[in-house]
């Protein structure tokens, strides 16, 4: 019952949202000082081009694990109505065509999960820890197996 509560709740705020992830852990010091590791971001995705200055979540190819950074340009082609996107994260000293797949100089469209519209300090601890250390996920998963026998009557 809890876990499909859980699945309804995350459908439902993806619809509202408009983005397939609706919320994602900063999982890196490099948008610091604005946003901090384990700050939970809530996303939302529009048609509105997206502008210089927002900050994005994106894919890139060839990673699994999405990205949070900020745009610092967007070259509009007004012949085919798409943009080239240039990300950098606002603590690290170069733009992010490193972090590109090979050869990729900027981003499209399609590579933008989400843009950031409100955050959760902290919230996401949880998450990291889990995932930098499996043994938590297990004492959780656990603890949860054990609450649900404990509470039968």
């Amino acid at each position: 019952m809890i876990l499909a509560s859980a699945l309804i709740i995350w459908k439902g705020l993806m619809v509202v949202t408009g983005t397939e992830s609706p919320l994602v852990v900063v999982l890196s010091e490099s948008m610091e000082p604005g946003f901090k590791r384990g700050d939970i971001l809530f996303l939302h995705m529009n048609k509105d081009p997206v502008r210089a200055g927002e900050i994005v979540v994106f894919n890139v190819d060839g990673r699994d694990i999405p990205i949070v950074h900020r745009v610092i340009k967007v070259h509009e082609r007004h012949d085919t109505a798409e943009a080239d996107i240039l990300t950098k994260g606002d603590n690290n000293p170069r733009d992010d065509r490193l972090l590109y797949a090979h050869g990729q100089l900027w981003l499209q469209q399609q590579h933008i999960v989400g843009r950031a519209i409100g955050y959760l300090p902290y919230a996401g601890w949880l998450t990291i820890a889990m995932t930098e250390k499996p043994v938590f996920k297990y004492v959780l998963i656990g603890a949860l197996g054990l609450l649900v026998v404990a509470s039968k009557e």
